[in-house]
């Protein structure tokens, strides 16, 4: 138990910085391809030529391609990126935090808050067209979100102000189930067909609004979570065998359980606002990570924000060029490919139980 604690081996960094390195040169190479694909199609070494023009190189692209390539598809593939490396860490921090396989970033009824908050602007009419309709629905969404924790830790919290991990599950589902209930009663008393439209594209998920600015903030946002939650990664590998272990180990158990989940909360809760809610790359991608590379926290929170990453960014890549002159849902695109996984998953398990 105290190798926990003990510094990394030589051995044990270069054990996590290979298939680190190797997983981002795929996602690098995954990013290009991407930006390539669509109604219109660029070749790999135009999108080249294109991102090395806008980094500095004096190099001369068609205008169209450079429109094409930068200013549509570069936003929406690193906010892709961004969002699938920021629900699969927290997937894996709420995995290893309440030792529940099934826990997720929406655990805590954070997407049925934020669902709340966009079907209120949405079907309310909280908002005018254009750049302030998006805007009202981005704040409308984190607000829900973080009014759905704020009830999650209220209910879940002891009387001694611990917060239980089986209380935080049953609190979260008890709020899931409540704004899903909201939000399908708003949607059928208002007789709109469109707001309900917009409504399920919501809920479904859609990377199809995002600008640059939005993806700045989600890469900044996504950055600064992995880096902070890997300070965290000794005090994870502790948890894992269970709290009394964990606390003589020297874990502050309350202070790490609640900085952990409320983190995780705000980092959903700010993905969800700008993207809607997008299953299952939480849910899947640590548990592949573990199956592969092992369960320690320093090579599984850096690899598991990596291919989700990876995953999301295919998964749109798919969801707008799949159907021409129409967009899937990108939440539709992650159940396709995630539900085969994790029953596979489960049935792996069974088998070795």
């Amino acid at each position: 138990m105290h190798q926990l604690q003990a510094p990394p081996r030589p051995a044990q960094r270069s054990g996590a910085v290979v298939p680190i390195a190797l997983l981002s040169l795929v996602l690098v190479a995954t990013m290009v391809v991407a930006l390539g694909i669509g109604a219109v199609s660029v070749p790999v070494g135009t999108v080249a030529e294109v991102v090395l023009r806008r980094l500095g190189a004096g190099i001369d692209v068609d205008l169209l391609d450079d429109q094409i390539v930068w200013q549509l598809r570069m936003p929406r593939v690193l906010a892709a990126a961004a969002t699938g490396a920021g629900l699969a860490i927290c997937g894996a921090v709420l995995q290893s935090l309440t030792r529940n396989d099934l826990a997720d970033p929406y655990l805590l009824g954070i997407s049925g808050g934020a669902a709340v908050g966009a079907v209120s602007v949405i079907v309310l009419g909280v908002s005018v067209a254009g750049l302030v309709s998006a805007t009202m629905l981005t704040v409308g969404a984190f607000a829900g979100a973080l009014v759905a924790l704020a009830l999650v830790l209220l209910l879940a919290t002891g009387r001694t102000g611990t917060l239980p991990p089986g209380r935080t599950v049953l609190a979260g589902v008890a709020v899931g189930q409540i704004c899903a209930a909201y939000t399908s009663f708003v949607v059928i008393m208002s007789g709109d067909h469109d707001a309900a439209r917009r409504v399920l594209s919501w809920t479904l998920g859609s990377l199809a609004g995002v600008r640059w600015g939005s993806a700045t903030f989600l890469c900044v946002v996504a950055l600064l979570a992995v880096v902070l939650i890997m300070a965290f990664a000794s005090d994870l590998d502790a948890f894992a065998f269970g709290e009394a272990s964990a606390g003589s180990l020297g874990v502050s158990i309350a202070a790490t359980r609640w900085t952990l989940l409320v983190g995780t909360a705000l980092l959903t809760a700010s993905l969800v606002a700008f993207t809607g809610a997008i299953g299952f790359v939480g849910l899947v991608v640590p548990h592949v990570v573990r199956i592969v590379w092992g369960p320690l926290h320093r090579r599984l929170l850096p690899l598991s924000a990596v291919a989700g990453a990876i995953l999301l960014v295919w998964a749109d890549t798919i969801a707008r060029s799949l159907v021409t002159g129409q967009e899937i849902p990108i939440g539709v695109v992650t159940a396709v490919i995630g539900a085969p996984v994790f029953a596979w998953l489960l049935r792996r398990d069974g088998r070795q139980a």
